[in-house]
């Protein structure tokens, strides 16, 4: 990567980066470079974030990678495309369906994926329970974007039957559960689940909700 797309405090590049990218490890430092230049100006990431940018946000998505299957994947209030973008990257047989509703949002991720050559990747501006899917989606994820109780209710319909739900959460997951009961009883969700990822790998682990949808 050249010294002219590295932004000034950008995190050096962890040694994990490597292991979880492999082969694809030039894109992700590219969609990293473009975010830490023009992530803060365009309002997707925080004037603190570029010192922890890769452990905090690009490495945290990616320890999802491995959950996904070879088929249609959405992520649900893709934003900067965290984690949308960066599974694109990592899994190139997975098809990326970032659903995102405000307009420059969408804009930096059609932009993002001409960039970077992705041809798995489709971006439909829409809120999660207003989308409009030609076909089910085989799994859903979403980072940072509501609560369980609200989650499920506005992502289950675009799952089809026996499909996943992949949500990245905090530490107080099992929280959100709880307060989520009645939602996971009408979307009929099994095989409920909590996984930590990253213990060894990453400074920062991801913990992921995972349910079935019944």
């Amino acid at each position: 990567m050249s010294s002219e797309s590295t932004a000034p405090g950008l995190e050096d590049e962890p040694g994990a980066a490597a292991k979880l990218f492999g082969d694809r490890l030039e894109l992700a430092r590219q969609y990293t470079a473009d975010l830490a230049r023009l992530g803060e100006a365009l309002g997707l990431i925080g004037p603190l974030e570029l010192p922890r940018l890769w452990t905090r946000h690009i490495l945290n998505c990616a320890l999802v990678a491995p959950l996904l299957k070879p088929g249609s994947v959405g992520d649900v209030g893709s934003g900067a495309g965290l984690p949308g973008l960066v599974l694109a990257i990592a899994r190139p047989d997975s098809q990326l369906v970032l659903i995102e509703p405000m307009e420059r949002r969408v804009d930096w991720l059609k932009a993002e994926t001409d960039r970077l050559g992705l041809d798995n990747v489709l971006v439909v501006r829409s809120r999660a329970e207003d989308a409009r899917l030609p076909v089910p989606l085989d799994q859903v994820t979403a980072r940072a974007v509501t609560a369980l109780r609200t989650l499920i209710p506005a992502t289950a319909g675009l799952v089809r039957p026996g499909g996943e739900l992949l949500f990245m959460k905090g530490a107080r997951v099992d929280d959100e559960i709880a307060a989520a009961s009645a939602a996971i009883r009408k979307a009929r969700l099994r095989d409920i689940e909590v996984l930590t990822l990253g213990l060894g790998v990453s400074p920062e682990v991801t913990r992921v909700f995972r349910a079935t949808v019944g």
